[in-house]
Formats: C-alpha cells, structure tokens, sequence
C-alpha cells in the first residue's frame, strides 16, 4: 500500500484519539459564540450551530453548559480569529482557522510548523483563489428522497448536493451553500426537521494538487502538527486524495 497510507491510517487512529482535542475547539467555539451574541440558543444562531455540532460528536452535555458560564463571566477569555496561508511542501496550498489569546504565540507557532518541513507562510488573501468558502451542512440522509430534497432547497441557495461516506461506512449526505446563504439554509432545515450532524462554514479548494504518496506523508505531517496546535480550529488544503 505504501507508506503514505500506513501514514493515513496511523492518522485516522491519532484523530480518533484527539477527542479532547475537538471538545476543546467546539468548548471555544461555544465560547466565542456566548460573547458574540448572548448565552441563549434559541436567539443566537452561531451558538445554536456550535451546540448542534457538539451533539453531533458525542460533546457531553455538561461540558457544553459549562462553556457557556465561562463565556458568560467577564474573567473569561477574548478569542481573535485569525487565518493563516502557505505552502506545504510539494506545493500544497494549506489554510489554518485559529482562534487565540495570544497572537504572537499563535503565529511563531504556525510560521515554525511550515518551516520546519520546508513549507512557506504567505500574506493573507493569498490563497483566496485557491480556495472558496462555503456553507456546508452534513447529516444522514435516511430514506429522504435527495433529487426532491434538491428541488426543495432550491431557493435556500442550495448549490450541491451529494452523499460522502463516513469513518464507520455510514451514508452521510453533505450540502453545499454559499458563504453568504448559511443562515437561510440552516433555518429552511431546521423547519423541514433534518437533523444535522454538523453545520460549518468550509474552505472548499477550488482545484487540487496531484502528488506522488510519498511527497503527501510529508504534507500530512505538516497538517499533524497544525491539527495538534491549541490555537487551531481548523485546516485545509488542496492535496488530491
């Protein structure tokens, strides 16, 4: 198989072993979300997302309502959110989301985890043709009927519709949106009473980059170490799978 995919797949156990990794980043997520626009879901959509998707990782309940007082006392933390863009190794385009208290910390973390493997950092905007935003909703299609369901979405901005399958071998159907439509989306699919498994704003490549297995286990450790960083939320890139 070679040894890029034993390096996918001693990934896919590291992920798997990241849990308290994740209820971190979605425990930041409430909490920014709180400070954004108030503790109570039902009025604040960001925090109502960032609630769905920590039910729909198991995210256990308690911990939920604690970020929320965190966030709600004025002891707690103000996140900035800053993207970071480069290259990885072999050319592959990489963007990283982070959300952080210390900006200095933050960047001589992320511009030492591209140098370290030959990578580059570059000035923001400089990847935005590499990369478009989205909305993007995940959950399990059951026996939805998908061509009506596209018929039906239609008008919330749908703009694809496709099934993906999960880590367990689950059907997952995925919902592309514009960036700008994630509101009326979210709310069209609410009221059609579609449980969503995860709701997010993504950074879709545009085009990808083909590279040989071994070159991508060297990209992959690059996105490793950004992926293990407090301070990150999220990363992409535009490596061909």
């Amino acid at each position: 198989m070679g040894r890029a995919f034993e390096f996918r797949k001693e990934r896919k156990f590291k992920r798997w072993a990241k849990m308290a990794v994740q209820f971190t980043r979605l425990g930041k997520e409430i909490v920014m979300a709180v400070k954004d626009g108030g503790p109570h879901p039902e009025t604040n959509s960001r925090l109502r997302t960032a609630m769905q998707n920590a039910k729909a990782v198991n995210m256990p309940k308690d911990r939920v309502e604690a970020a929320i007082k965190r966030a709600s006392s004025k002891d707690e933390k103000d996140y900035e959110e800053i993207v970071y863009e480069g290259y990885a190794p072999h050319g592959v385009a990489v963007l990283v989301e982070t959300a952080t208290d210390n900006t200095n910390r933050t960047v001589a973390n992320v511009r030492s985890y591209f140098t370290k493997v030959s990578g580059t950092l570059g000035k923001t905007g400089s990847l935005d043709f590499v990369f478009s935003r989205k909305s993007v909703f995940r959950f399990e299609p059951g026996e939805r009927d998908l061509e009506e369901l596209e018929f039906e979405l239609i008008d919330a901005g749908l703009e694809e519709l496709f099934v993906e399958t999960d880590e367990e071998g689950k059907d997952i159907a995925v919902l592309h949106a514009a960036y700008e439509d994630f509101g009326k989306m979210q709310k069209t699919l609410e009221a059609m009473g579609i449980e969503l498994k995860s709701a997010k704003l993504e950074r879709i490549p545009l085009s990808t980059t083909e590279i040989s297995e071994e070159d991508a286990a060297d990209v992959l450790k690059l996105i490793d170490k950004l992926e293990e960083d407090d301070d990150v939320q999220a990363v992409y890139h535009n490596m061909a799978e």
